[in-house]
């Protein structure tokens, strides 16, 4: 960046006359004008141009110096240039030497015009710096700046008001307001424009480095809003590179794409960029058609087909249909429908509606069979999602859920401080409620974190809207993963749960099976009471297969707490990435003996 054409660099070669000679033209204040910015305000002397002279500089070389004086100042101090000037009196007349005091004076920084000149007398030669001074600072104004506040900009400026404009320090400074905005992320600002006026007012012009638009390439399903709506950038505005890689972030975890990748490519304007995002697609649409079999029962057939990404646009959709065996028990169904984004600040909705029939093992504390039973559950369920900032979301969700006991099918109906039908009239019926959570995600990748965390508070209140069922019921997560080296990470989980009031055994607190507490079975433990916890270390085996080595402890119960009452497990476990998702296999040793569990999606 120049401060102006006219403040020139010092000529590298010197002009010789038989008196006098002048090493560089004569410049003159009122000549100072705007000037668009390379990489310093003011150019380096050896950026000058050579001056054709027509008597050498040879012609003083080896001469002594009598002399050294300067003229044209008027507040910087003789002394104070002299001081920084190599060559003095009694010395021989160098070429280097006098090129040399030029630089170190120019370097001083108040001047914008330096004359050398040569005065032969009979002992010798006397030398004389001619300085033209920089004009005195009276205000500064910013231009340009919206991601930086002027007031800011301001206080990194070390040039003083009232005194001679020193470009060093005013270089100085442009880079310290450039290093500023690029530690914030924004890479492409430059300071690119530093004018003086006549009358002593230092205008900086700032340009921020635009971000133009955006180019979506690689997606023949996907549309492209699907993916320009997740950038945290917008087109006209300052490029942050740190959004960009949180934009980057969310495309990729939307799980649409095997792949995404980012460039930046030359915008039309000067210093303008435009944003291209390249992706790779994976199929999202999902069929699968299953069957069981039970004595009582016979065969049950099992349908369902879904789309994460529905016909490109980012909504999912599923169903869920089971048929077969006995009609009046079997036949099930789900279906739900996510809308990620209903308006432009990202609220999200999703309805589900099922009326399931399934077989349910109802076990002691022990783990011993009670009871074997037929259970219904149907109703529906409407949440609503809103982002509060860049990584935090509210959620509301209104659930009107019936359970429904069908039959006994094995075991018994004894249970032992109570009557079968106490057990019936205390855990089904309706329950509507109203679930409030908050949710921070900072994880780098929701598939298969390996840095961040996902903390999250809920609470449900039943019985505000009518309904057989009267509690309430609060909730603590809290997932964090630290990268251990390359590609190893150890990821914690801790939960607390309580709850008070008149509960179904279908909303009490479970603990036991593959996302709780491996080693145990699905469930095992209930009540209104929980803690949980794991830790994990996760390490790769080969591509796309990950390993693991766990424990888990925790408990849920009603009552009072206590420590000796936690389960604890240790296990191993491997995960695999598939076209359909993540696979995961465990093997966790509990308190009674080791046990498997298989899921889809991963652990937590």
């Amino acid at each position: 960046m120049n401060i102006n054409k006219n403040y020139k660099a010092i000529l590298c070669a010197l002009m010789l006359t038989t008196s006098l000679v002048t090493v560089t033209t004569p410049v003159s204040a009122e000549e100072v004008n705007d000037v668009e910015a390379p990489a310093d305000v003011v150019a380096s002397p050896d950026a000058a141009k050579t001056a054709e002279a027509t008597n050498p500089v040879s012609a003083y070389v080896s001469k002594p110096i009598m002399n050294i004086s300067v003229a044209g100042n008027k507040i910087t101090k003789q002394d104070d240039i002299l001081a920084v000037t190599k060559t003095k009196a009694g010395d021989s007349l160098t070429e280097a030497a006098i090129k040399q005091d030029l630089q170190s004076i120019y370097e001083m920084g108040n001047f914008f015009d330096i004359i050398v000149n040569f005065q032969e007398i009979p002992e010798g030669v006397n030398v004389v710096y001619t300085v033209i001074e920089n004009p005195i600072l009276k205000d500064i104004v910013v231009k340009g700046n919206t991601k930086v506040d002027t007031n800011k900009i301001l206080e990194m400026l070390t040039i003083k008001k009232g005194e001679i404009l020193n470009t060093k320090t005013l270089n100085a400074n442009a880079r310290s307001i450039e290093a500023y905005y690029h530690d914030k992320g924004f890479i492409f600002t430059k300071v690119s424009d530093v004018a003086m006026s006549n009358d002593g007012v230092l205008t900086l012009s700032v340009n921020e480095g635009v971000l133009e638009g955006f180019q979506v390439k690689g997606n023949t399903k996907t549309k492209d809003y699907v993916v320009t709506r997740e950038m945290r950038l917008k087109p006209g505005e300052a490029f942050n590179v740190k959004a960009a890689r949180r934009s980057m972030q969310r495309v990729y975890n939307l799980g649409y794409f095997e792949d995404v990748n980012m460039k930046l490519n030359p915008g039309r304007e000067p210093n303008a960029v435009v944003l291209e995002t390249d992706v790779v697609e994976k199929r999202t649409g999902s069929f699968s058609v299953g069957a069981g079999y039970s004595s009582s029962d016979g065969l049950i057939g099992i349908f369902e087909i879904g789309d994460t990404n529905f016909r490109g646009t980012g909504d999912a959709i599923k169903i869920h249909f089971e048929f077969g065996g006995d009609a009046d028990t079997y036949d099930s169904y789900q279906f739900s429908y996510t809308k990620p984004w209903l308006d432009s600040k990202q609220t999200s909705a999703t309805f589900r509606v099922y009326d399931m029939t399934h077989e349910y093992d109802n076990n002691d504390r022990d783990g011993h069979l009670i009871e074997t039973y037929d259970k219904k559950y149907k109703g529906y369920e409407l949440s609503f999602g809103r982002p509060v900032s860049e990584y935090s979301t509210n959620y509301i969700t209104f659930k009107d859920r019936k359970d429904e006991y069908i039959k006994h099918v094995d075991g018994t109906t004894n249970y032992g401080d109570g009557t079968h039908a106490q057990y019936l009239k205390d855990n089904f019926g309706d329950t509507r409620s109203v679930i409030l959570a908050h949710t921070t995600d900072t994880r780098d990748n929701i598939y298969n974190p390996t840095e961040g965390a996902k903390v999250t508070v809920s609470g449900e209140f039943a019985g505000i809207a009518g309904g057989d069922f009267d509690y309430n019921k609060y909730s603590f997560e809290d997932h964090h993963y630290f990268k251990v080296g390359r590609n190893h990470v150890i990821a914690t989980r801790a939960t607390v749960g309580y709850a008070t009031g008149s509960m179904p055994e279908a909303a009490l607190f479970d603990a036991g099976g593959q996302t709780t507490l491996r080693g145990y079975k699905d469930d095992q433990f209930q009540g209104k009471n929980l803690l949980l916890g794991s830790v994990e270390y996760r390490f790769p085996i080969v591509n796309k297969v990950q390993g693991a080595l766990f424990t888990d402890f925790g408990n849920a119960w009603d009552g009072n707490y206590s420590v000796s009452g936690l389960h604890t497990s240790i296990g191993v476990g491997i995960q695999m990435e598939t076209p359909i998702g993540p696979i995961r296999l465990d093997y966790g040793k509990g308190e009674d003996g080791g046990r498997t569990h298989f899921s889809f999606g991963g652990s937590f």
